[in-house]
């Protein structure tokens, strides 16, 4: 509808004249109005107008015509293309035209205005062709005469705008020296107010605000707010861009400096900061004696880095690169203790008996050094290329087992024996491929993965490398990392493992790699493969009572600040704490145990209450409180329907309770307890079979068409299956339907078919060693399993009586004789025979 640009100028002496003949003259009380979009015309200034719609030109064309005299109203919503009276504020500007100019298409109009006086719209009596409407002066209110305070009040205002006023001007390109000029000459208030308000910047609702205020000190007061504001936001404008401007010439002036230093150090024959940085990095790498292709792509990169600007993004992401380079032991090896005799007894020192595993580790020092001393003697010219290629290879071993049986502190005890460095690294929850192979260079903070880490913190290319809880790696979809992890472990590969970020081959194949885990069936059987699994199975209470005494009281006393001659343990004591404390396969339980009596005898000597204590069954008692565990085997078989069955779980062996119990009913058979899907299959097997037994087994056949069964394994809250407790579940269904309770020292396992016959099972160390700590003293075992009890330590053997059987007559014979008529196995020690492959009972996941 318009547009302007604003002209500051004093009213001329005709605009006086005709201001003057208008205020004498008012005969009409209407006017035409233009309605303005934007903006805000005030009273005694001049402005350039711009009227394009046809409705405006031809209301200007009448107003020429006529007296020259509009009324000037600003718009509401500056978007409204036809405006309505609703459309418009009530008060204006009343103005006058003084020059007129037209394009030659006539469409528009060039006017500039002199706004006269503030004016307020009464009615409206005309929308078309253009708005007319009823007006009525509203002029501004001044101090009256004789009011001293509201004119030094006033005064005060002027000077406060005036000043305010001339700091904007200094502070803003769009306002010229002459409009300050123009405003600090007016001596009259009102013209000043809206000469004021006329050049600032300001939202159209603030100019209106101030043209409707009746008060010329109002109007002040409402301009020096607007002008504190946008003189605070010009200052603080002028700061940031003064703060950025120093920081530019800053680093323009370190960076003249720094090629004025480099020119000098030129002249003086000295070489600067970062070419000295280039060189030390060419020496480490010379030094590092890397691989050809690493030497090559490390010269690359440093090449690229002797080019770059050090203020350059990517020359700290070149140098990181480097340093990882240069600091890998790329040819540095730990020489091999191969002495047996001395490795032998730092085994013995640190672990008591494993002598499996011992064995092992000795065979491969054993190789070791007769290899080396034929290597030695043929001449490196004259030995094999095979023997070449397998002297270079490492080991890999996996140690299985329940926690806390020594396969972390063993890893620990082989380096020492073979005189390695020992790097570990647990497993447990990675689930990110690039936790092994490393990140790419593209990615933000990459790094190397594990592997390559772990080799730099050792410091040596052949440390013994543990790969801690390999059993619980996950994957998701950032990768699987124990397929990352096949490339590492196969010594046909690891010989040029590439990780992601060096990007360049690195020889793993002089590392022994050592894994742990609980179990083997979450472990891939690509990398199951790649290894060399050694079970670790559970202590007996013997055993227990040795380690105590040989490690852990020992370790136990010096962490808790005590003196070998202050505290002493009776046997009696230990076995009370194995008993009464722990229920585990490993030793970690008992440790804690023995620390908290350790710390009770140290507060008693700290207190000066005893100098030596003996620790004995009833001080265990006084010291730890009431027994944790009870035997409870005896107690809970002596009603029928109860058997005590033998479990493998991922902590070791354990005993479980089979509990059948029956009222009236209809053939039902339920069967609770958290069982998996093999493990309740084997429940219906073994009642299907007691049901074809029933006449055989002196048991009422109708009894199963009056009845209902119901099958509980307790620990309800700990999932379970698999199938070895087939010949226990058969057994609390005969002893319930008999009326007669299954012999409480007796356990049992093994899996049942429909014809009667007993399967092996796996798992069997782990079972007997659980039957023993229970303190049972029979135990009934598939017959095709007695190779397994071979493994079996003498002391367990000793305490207990086997029972080999074929079919599961034979379990009932020894469950319901009450020990009678069984018959000791002998276990011949000439006889050899493997663990037999079979399913395992699976407890808490």
């Amino acid at each position: 509808m318009e547009r302007f640009d604003i002209i500051h100028t004093q009213p001329s002496p005709e605009a006086e004249g005709q201001r003057g003949e208008r205020q004498r003259g008012i005969a009409r009380e209407e006017l035409p109005v233009l309605p303005l979009r934007n903006t805000v015309v005030f009273p005694q200034t001049v402005v350039p107008i711009i009227v394009q719609r046809p409705r405006s030109v031809r209301l200007v064309d009448d107003a020429v015509v006529s007296d020259r005299l509009i009324a000037l109203v600003a718009l509401r919503n500056p978007e409204v293309e036809d405006p309505t009276p609703d459309d418009l504020y009530r008060v204006g500007t009343l103005g006058v035209i003084h020059r007129l100019a037209r394009t030659p298409d006539g469409t528009t109009l060039h006017l500039i205005i002199q706004g006269m006086e503030r004016i307020r719209l009464t009615e409206f009596i005309q929308t078309e062709p253009y708005l007319r409407a009823r007006f009525e002066e509203a002029p501004e209110a001044l101090p009256e005469a004789g009011d001293e305070r509201s004119a030094i009040e006033l005064e005060a205002l002027v000077r406060s705008t005036g000043e305010l006023f001339q700091r904007l001007v200094g502070l803003a390109p769009y306002l010229s020296e002459e409009i300050l000029s123009a405003v600090l000459n007016t001596e009259d208030p009102k013209q000043m107010a809206y000469m004021v308000a006329t050049s600032t910047r300001m939202d159209l609702p603030t100019r209106q605000e101030i043209l409707e205020l009746d008060n010329v000190a109002d109007k002040l007061r409402r301009l020096i707010q607007v002008l504190t504001r946008e003189v605070d936001v010009l200052e603080l404008g002028k700061k940031i861009q003064s703060d950025a401007q120093s920081g530019i010439q800053e680093v323009q002036r370190e960076y003249f400096l720094r090629e004025q230093l480099k020119a000098i150090q030129r002249e003086l024959g000295e070489e600067d900061e970062h070419a000295a940085e280039v060189r030390a990095l060419r020496e480490k790498i010379e030094a590092a004696h890397m691989p050809e292709e690493a030497q090559r792509e490390a010269l690359r990169e440093l090449d690229r880095l002797a080019k770059m600007s050090p203020a350059a993004a990517e020359y700290s992401v070149i140098r990181t690169y480097l340093d990882w380079l240069v600091e890998l032991p790329w040819n540095v090896v730990t020489e091999d203790n191969l002495d047996i005799a001395y490795a032998r007894q730092v085994l013995d020192e640190d672990h008591y008996d494993l002598a499996r595993i011992k064995e092992r580790i000795l065979e491969f020092l054993a190789v070791r050094k007769l290899r080396k001393e034929r290597a030695q003697g043929l001449g490196a010219e004259d030995q094999p290329i095979d023997e070449i290629r397998r002297e270079r290879e490492g080991v890999l071993l996996c140690f299985v087992g329940p926690p806390g049986v020594g396969k972390t502190s063993l890893g620990r005890s082989i380096a020492r024996a073979l005189g390695r460095k020992f790097i570990r690294q647990s497993l447990g929850g990675v689930h990110d491929e690039a936790e092994i192979r490393g990140h790419r260079r593209t990615y933000i903070g990459a790094m190397p993965g594990r592997i390559i880490q772990a080799i730099r913190r050792a410091g040596s290319r052949n440390p013994v490398f543990m790969l801690d809880e390999v059993d619980k790696l996950g994957h998701d979809f950032r990768g699987d990392p124990a397929s990352a992890l096949l490339e590492v472990l196969d010594p046909e590969q690891n010989r040029e493992f590439r990780d992601h970020y060096l990007d360049v081959p690195f020889d793993l194949s002089q590392v022994i790699f050592i894994a742990t885990a609980n179990v083997l069936d979450t472990i891939p059987e690509p990398l199951r493969d790649r290894m060399e699994i050694l079970q670790l199975s559970g202590y007996t209470e013997q055993e227990k009572v040795a380690i105590a005494k040989g490690y852990l009281i020992p370790r136990q006393i010096r962490e808790n600040g005590l003196r070998p001659q202050e505290i002493s343990f009776e046997d009696e004591a230990l076995v009370r704490i194995i008993r009464d404390y722990t229920r585990e396969a490993g030793v970690r339980s008992l440790e804690r145990q023995i620390g908290t009596l350790c710390r009770k005898v140290a507060t008693r000597i700290a207190e000066g209450k005893a100098e030596h204590v003996h620790i004995t069954p009833d001080m265990v008692r006084e010291f730890l409180g009431k027994p944790l565990y009870y035997y409870e085997v005896a107690e809970r078989t002596q009603v029928p329907g109860v058997a005590t069955g033998l479990a493998w779980t991922q902590s070791g062996g354990d005993i479980l309770f089979v509990e059948a119990t029956r009222m009236k009913g209809n053939k039902g058979f339920l069967v609770t307890g958290q069982l998996g899907s093999v493990m309740q299959e084997s429940a219906q097997a073994a009642l299907s079979y007691v049901r074809s037994k029933a006449r055989e087994l002196g048991i009422d056949e109708d009894i199963f068409a009056q009845s209902d069964i119901h099958l509980h394994i307790p620990a309800g809250a700990i999932p379970k299956d698999g199938p070895s407790a087939g010949v226990t579940m058969a057994t609390a269904i005969a002893s319930l339907l008999k009326g007669v309770p299954v012999n409480s020292e007796l356990g049992m396992t093994g899996e049942i078919t429909l014809r009667g016959q007993v399967l092996p099972v796996g798992g069997i160390k782990e079972k007997v060693l659980a039957a023993h700590r229970a303190g049972l003293k029979i135990v009934c075992l598939p017959r095709r399993n007695e190779p397994d009890l071979e493994e079996l330590p003498e002391e367990v053997k000793r305490d207990i009586r086997f029972i080999l059987v074929d079919r599961v007559e034979q379990v009932f014979e020894a469950a319901f004789a009450n020990g009678r008529g069984t018959q000791r196995v002998q276990i011949q020690e000439e006889q050899g025979g493997n663990q037999t492959p079979g399913e395992t009972d699976v407890a808490p996941d």
